[in-house]
């Protein structure tokens, strides 16, 4: 009897193991496809602006404000901060949907 249950118990936990895997793909696929989203949209939004020289000047300084999760803010970035939002009143997005569009243009 003891073989038995060792067996179903082996067999109830690979099973659990394969539906706690596929639910966290799943999670991290509505993620990233949610992130893409919202990146892809603020990049189109601030393709009018994406090529003037203060926006393709804070690139690093973008890369290292996405990179440090929003610690490291350099004057070139705010500076095109500044612009994108002057040129896009009504856009809605924070600083760091902004920094991740400057670096996809």
């Amino acid at each position: 009897m003891k073989p038995l249950s060792l067996l179903a118990a082996v067999g109830l936990l690979s099973f659990a193991g394969a539906v706690s895997a596929s639910s966290f793909i799943g999670t991290t696929d509505a993620i990233g496809s949610s992130l893409v989203n919202t990146i892809e949209g603020t990049s189109d939004a601030t393709s009018s602006v994406g090529n003037n020289k203060v926006v393709l000047d804070a690139r690093d300084d973008a890369a290292s404000f996405v990179a440090s999760n929003g610690e490291m803010r350099g004057a070139h970035l705010e500076a095109a901060l500044l612009y994108i939002r002057d040129q896009l009143p009504t856009l809605e997005a924070n600083d760091m949907q902004l920094a991740e569009a400057i670096l996809a243009r």
